[in-house]
């Protein structure tokens, strides 16, 4: 009899485990937000290798200080890692916004919707790169001045307290995971006026420099319009904790400046071959704002008459949507892509020999396939046709990958309406 209740015991437990798990509702295309505190200061390491050098900073007044201690067996929490911890400030702002009720630190998720989030992918290698990032997480130590108390001069945490990762043992597939996060970083989270949207791009960013750079610029330059935002090198050296020589350092901080292609961020140079360069950080979308800027105060004199030259800079607002449509069709891969035609005509559907779709020819293989196998019945060649029209009403929407996109597009519209296949 006891053996008996003992089991009962453990299937109800189970039942429950199951039932809190399979339950959550689906997170998996939520609104990213960033903790703006950890965005400009020296947090994580910038390396993949494992880094065991402390990072030990103090802001040049004095007024702000981090010490990060990696542990011995696990190394210091790098970037990439960070990219958890923006899911998870994403998730309770998410809550937050659905107008859920009693928010605490522990956190259930489903792994698979954190994993596509964050582009990781879904593989078994992931899932272990996954549990390897929270292990560093919960291992790494952080003392700090910043939001401490007025009866403490520092506070000391380290970013999760725990997780626990639920697996069926018959199956071995997993049934969720919950993670605890630290006081520190669920109160600062908590405080709506300490996170700042970012560009879901920003996980397609692969330097851990890089990565660093465009989280201090959103944080720095987002409020600034049109001015941005300039500061040195070396203080960007200094406050990104990279273990790299200065030289080094200021090479790669060129060569990022140089392609510009951080998401949302346009860098520009300053006194690049001097003795102190700066680097200027302004938001694109205030780009023309700054052109508009220079444009007027380039003109002779504002008594000259305008009515024959005023709209010579101005661009049709058709035109240009249709630009725009046209060009993402150009940042579909393949190379039989249909040629360009007129701007207003329209679109000419090429016969393809082999009898295939629009979407199988103009999407990257790989995703074409990810599409067909997690969201069948759906004519894609209309939704792409959708998705074209959708990016040439909004210019901002254009996208570094067009394919990746499009499957974010498609999963969205199967999630809205699969209940009617």
């Amino acid at each position: 009899m006891e053996i008996e209740g003992e089991l009962k015991t453990a299937l109800k437990e189970r039942k429950v485990q199951f039932e809190m798990f399979f339950t959550l509702p689906d997170f998996s295309d939520i609104s990213l937000r960033d903790y703006q505190e950890t965005m400009q200061r020296p947090f994580f390491s910038l390396s993949k290798r494992k880094r065991i050098k402390p990072i030990d900073y103090t802001s040049p007044d004095k007024s702000v200080s981090v010490h990060v201690s990696p542990n011995p067996a696990y190394g210091m929490a790098t970037i990439w890692d960070a990219d958890i911890m923006i899911y998870l400030a994403s998730h309770l702002n998410e809550l937050r916004e659905r107008g859920a009720n009693d928010l605490s630190p522990v956190i259930r998720l489903q792994p698979g919707d954190l994993l596509k989030r964050i582009c990781w992918g879904t593989s078994g290698r992931a899932y272990e790169r996954l549990v390897n990032a929270l292990d560093r997480l919960q291992a790494t130590t952080i003392k700090t001045n910043i939001r401490a108390s007025a009866k403490s001069r520092e506070t000391t945490f380290s970013w999760i307290d725990s997780y626990t990762h639920l697996v069926d043992e018959r199956t071995q597939r997993s049934l969720g995971m919950e993670i605890t996060l630290s006081k520190w970083f669920f109160d600062g989270v908590m405080d709506k006026r300490n996170v700042l949207s970012i560009s879901p791009l920003y996980f397609e960013i692969t330097s851990g420099l890089g990565k660093w750079l465009y989280r201090a610029s959103r944080k720095h330059a987002g409020g600034n319009g049109a001015d941005g935002f300039t500061i040195g090198f070396e203080t960007l050296h200094q406050k990104s904790g990279s273990e790299s020589l200065y030289p080094v350092f200021k090479r790669k901080l060129l060569d990022l400046a140089r392609a510009n292609d951080l998401p949302d961020i346009s860098l520009e140079v300053i006194d690049g071959d001097g003795a102190r360069p700066k680097m200027k950080m302004v938001m694109r979308r205030h780009l023309g704002e700054r052109a508009r800027t220079r444009r007027q105060a380039a003109l002779p004199s504002p008594a000259l008459p305008t009515d024959d030259g005023a709209d010579q800079d101005m661009v049709d607002p058709r035109l240009a949507l249709g630009m725009i449509s046209s060009l993402s069709r150009e940042l579909r891969v393949g190379a039989d892509a249909p040629p360009r035609r007129p701007i207003g005509m329209p679109p000419q559907r090429r016969p393809d020999p082999a009898g295939r779709t629009t979407a199988s020819r103009m999407l990257d293989a790989e995703i074409y396939s990810a599409i067909r196998a997690d969201f069948p019945g759906w004519d894609y060649d209309e939704l792409m046709r959708r998705f074209d029209a959708f990016l040439g009403a909004n210019p901002s929407e254009l996208p570094r990958n067009y394919s990746k996109r499009f499957y974010g597009f498609v999963k969205e519209h199967h999630r809205r309406n699969k209940y009617r296949l």
